[in-house]
């Protein structure tokens, strides 16, 4: 029905959605509402605090949504809704596709070349529900179009869908009580909630993204920012690294600077120099050492004060 057979554009999509660059260097987190339950437009409003992709109830919140949100959402209970997926395509936003749970690769694919004759190319791709990461890196693979994927209904799997290939994270910001509720406790409640996902998710961004998404910033703004996403990935495996260092001195038979195996710290430089090859053995050899030394000093500090 949607022209079902297989994009083969292979050439990478980047996609333009508020201030950020899907598809091209770091993964994003991007918020999601929905005016499809309680809360109406008036939470969509409420959300203008950061780029924002809002899911339409029906054609009459087209308007608004034109006019108020960075990106538009075709969901996944609607995808086969013909006139409001044409509408939504030719609103000129970038277009969010997501998944129906039974669609194939080829049917979400296809949809995606629809809407794209719509809105000038830009479509974003989206796994939602119960996320299938072999499809979504098919999806990204075959399409060369940015993959998103929405993971409001387990931000716990935020880390494995940046390591997995995802362009970025969705999360969904909890509906609002609207203006029949009258229940501020319960909507700050959820609001909590919801943050707290957004900072579970942009931790994934920041730790596993540098490990898997090669960047090429072409600003030094960019690139300062690309250093610092290293750096907080480096610090973290630096402490888990010395929290291993106070383990292995408990079960040596010599622990601290005497138990040091000095042909096991050279092996250890080999392989790492074989992952690091500009860096090389001559220039990893000093920096194992500090890391080590650091180590070390930290599991006798902690010693000495049991």
């Amino acid at each position: 029905m949607w022209g079902a057979e297989m994009s083969s554009t292979l050439e990478r999509h980047v996609v333009a959605v508020g201030g950020l660059r899907v598809g091209d260097g770091p993964a994003v987190v991007i918020s999601r509402i929905s005016l499809r339950g309680p809360g109406g437009a008036a939470e969509m409003w409420r959300a203008r605090d950061g780029v924002t992709l809002v899911e339409p109830g029906s054609a009459a919140d087209l308007p608004a949504i034109a006019g108020a949100a960075d990106g538009v959402v075709i969901g996944s209970a609607w995808t086969r809704d013909i006139p409001l997926v044409r509408a939504v395509a030719g609103l000129g936003l970038p277009v969010v596709v997501e998944r129906r749970a039974s669609a194939t690769l080829e049917e979400w694919l296809g949809l995606a070349d629809y809407c794209a004759l719509e809105c000038d190319d830009r479509v974003i791709l989206c796994e939602t529900g119960r996320l299938d990461l072999g499809l979504l890196r098919a999806a990204r693979a075959a399409s060369g179009r940015p993959v998103l994927a929405d993971v409001s209904g387990d931000v716990g799997l935020s880390a494995a869908v940046v390591a997995a290939g995802a362009d970025g994270l969705i999360v969904s910001r909890p509906p609002g009580d609207g203006p029949e509720s009258g229940s501020a406790h319960r909507s700050d409640e959820r609001g909590s909630a919801g943050e707290a996902g957004a900072r579970l998710a942009e931790e994934a961004v920041t730790l596993v993204g540098p490990l898997v998404r090669p960047e090429t910033p072409a600003t030094l703004p960019e690139c300062r920012q690309a250093i610092d996403r290293v750096d907080a990935a480096l610090a973290t495996l630096l402490e888990r690294r010395a929290a291993l260092a106070g383990i292995v001195q408990t079960l040596k038979p010599v622990g601290g600077f005497a138990g040091r195996d000095m042909g096991r710290e050279r092996a250890l430089v080999a392989r790492m120099a074989n992952r690091a090859p500009a860096l090389g053995e001559a220039r990893l050899a000093p920096i194992m050492n500090a890391v080590i030394e650091a180590g070390l000093s930290l599991a006798e500090e902690g010693s000495a004060t049991d």
